[in-house]
C-alpha cells in the first residue's frame, strides 16, 4: 500500500494504472478519452505548473480514472491558463494523488507489468481496500464505449490550432467527405483530418454496416476513418463485425490506434496485450517505406500479431519493442497506424499520414 496526499476529487475508485512519459500536456492526456478506465502516472515530476484551459481539451470531458504524481503545483503560471488542475479535477470527479514516488512506482509497472488499483480518501485498511480490489471488475471486462463515443452524429468544423492567432483554424472547403466513426475520438485528430482537406461526420460507435455502405454507395462519403478509444478491443465484437462488412466492401479505411486494433481482429487476428503499454511523446517509429524514424506520440495497451503480415505489408515498426507500428492491407484501399500522427502532445514528424489519407480516397 502506498500513501500520498490528496487533490482533485474524493471518494474511492479502481482502475488499470499506467505511466506516461510525455514531459508535456498533462491536460491533453488527462482528457484523452482513450485513457477510460485508467490511473495515469506521470514520471515528469511537476504536474500543474500551466494550469488547465478550455482550448487544450481533447473531449468534452476527462474519462480517467485519476492522475498520480510527483509533485502537484497548485499556483498555475500561464497566460492561458484558467483555473488550476485541482479544481478541473473536481469538476470532472476525478482523483489527483500527489507526494507519490512516481520513479519507483514507473520502474514496478515496467518489472510486474500494468495492474489494476484502488484509490481511496476514504478507506485506509490494505484489507478493506484489497476486498473492494478484488471485487470490481478488470479493464478487460468493460466495453467503455457508451462512455465515451457521441450520442448523436455532428459535422466538425475546426482545423489545427494556428499559433499565431491562439485560436483553431476554421474549414473554408473540404475535398471530400468521409464519416468518422466515433470510439473515443480526440479533438487533435478530428482537427487534422480538417486541416488535411476533408469534411468529418462524426458518428456513433453503433453506426451500422448498412448505413455506412449506403453513404458510400451513394457517394455522399469517400472513405471511414477508424479512431482510437479506450478498453481491450477483443471487448468490441459488435464493431469489429461491423468493420469486417466495411473491408469486404472494400470502402477505403484509415485507423488510427483502437481502429488499427479493430481492423486487424475484423480480419481474423487477434490483439494481444503488452506487458506495460506504450504511453508518451518519445517513442521511435521507423517508417519502412522511407527508412525514416520518426519520434511519436503513443497511447495503448494492445498491439496486433506479427502474423498480420500474411495479408498486409508492416509499414512502421517501433524500435523499442518492434512491435508493428503502421499496415497497408494487400488488394484493399486500407491502411492504418498505432501511434498518434496528430500528438497533442508530442512530436508532429507523423502528421503527414492524413494527407496520405486523403491522396487514398481521391484516387
Amino acid at each position: 500500500m502506498i500513501r500520498g496526499s490528496s487533490f482533485g476529487a474524493e471518494g474511492t475508485s479502481v482502475g488499470e494504472i499506467v505511466f506516461n512519459t510525455s514531459i508535456t500536456g498533462y491536460q491533453e492526456i488527462i482528457t484523452d478519452p482513450s485513457y477510460a478506465g485508467q490511473f495515469i502516472t506521470f514520471t515528469t515530476p511537476e504536474i500543474g505548473n500551466i494550469g488547465v484551459n478550455g482550448q487544450d481539451m481533447e473531449s468534452s470531458k476527462a474519462h480517467c480514472k485519476g492522475v498520480i504524481v510527483r509533485n502537484y503545483n497548485k499556483r498555475y503560471s500561464s497566460f492561458r491558463g484558467e483555473e488550476n488542475l485541482d479544481s478541473f479535477l473536481k469538476s470532472q470527479n476525478i482523483m489527483g494523488i500527489s507526494e507519490i514516488d512516481t520513479r519507483f512506482l514507473t520502474k514496478t509497472l515496467r518489472k510486474e507489468g500494468t495492474m489494476m488499483m484502488v484509490a481511496s480518501t476514504e478507506y485506509h485498511s490494505a484489507e478493506t481496500l484489497s476486498e473492494i480490489l478484488h471485487s470490481s471488475p478488470r479493464i478487460e471486462d468493460i466495453n467503455y464505449l457508451d462512455e465515451v463515443s457521441t450520442k448523436e452524429s455532428y459535422i466538425h468544423k475546426t482545423g489545427t490550432f494556428d499559433i499565431s492567432q491562439f485560436a483553431y483554424s476554421i474549414q473554408k472547403e473540404s475535398k471530400k467527405k468521409i464519416l468518422a466513426i466515433d470510439f473515443g475520438v480526440k479533438r487533435n485528430i478530428l482537427n487534422e483530418l480538417v486541416s488535411a482537406g476533408l469534411e468529418v461526420e462524426v458518428v456513433p460507435s453503433s453506426i451500422s454496416s448498412d448505413t455506412v455502405l449506403e453513404k458510400y454507395s451513394s457517394k455522399e462519403i469517400g472513405g471511414v476513418f477508424l479512431s482510437n478509444g479506450p478498453g481491450d478491443p477483443l471487448q468490441l465484437k459488435a464493431e469489429a463485425e461491423m468493420i469486417k462488412t466495411l473491408v469486404k466492401e472494400s470502402i477505403p479505411m484509415f485507423g488510427i490506434c483502437l481502429g488499427h486494433q479493430l481492423l486487424s481482429i475484423a480480419n481474423g487476428y487477434p490483439t494481444q496485450k503488452l506487458k506495460f503499454g506504450h504511453h508518451g511523446g518519445n517513442h521511435p517509429v521507423k517508417n519502412l517505406k522511407t527508412g525514416a524514424v520518426e519520434i511519436t506520440s503513443q497511447n495503448h495497451n494492445y498491439s496486433v500479431p506479427k502474423e498480420i503480415e500474411e495479408i498486409a505489408e508492416v509499414s512502421h515498426k517501433n524500435l523499442f519493442d518492434n512491435t508493428v507500428e503502421g499496415l497497408i492491407y494487400k488488394e484493399k484501399p486500407i491502411f492504418s497506424v498505432q501511434h498518434h500522427p496528430e500528438a497533442s502532445p508530442g512530436p508532429h514528424e507523423s502528421n503527414y499520414i492524413f494527407k496520405e489519407f486523403v491522396a487514398h480516397i481521391l484516387k
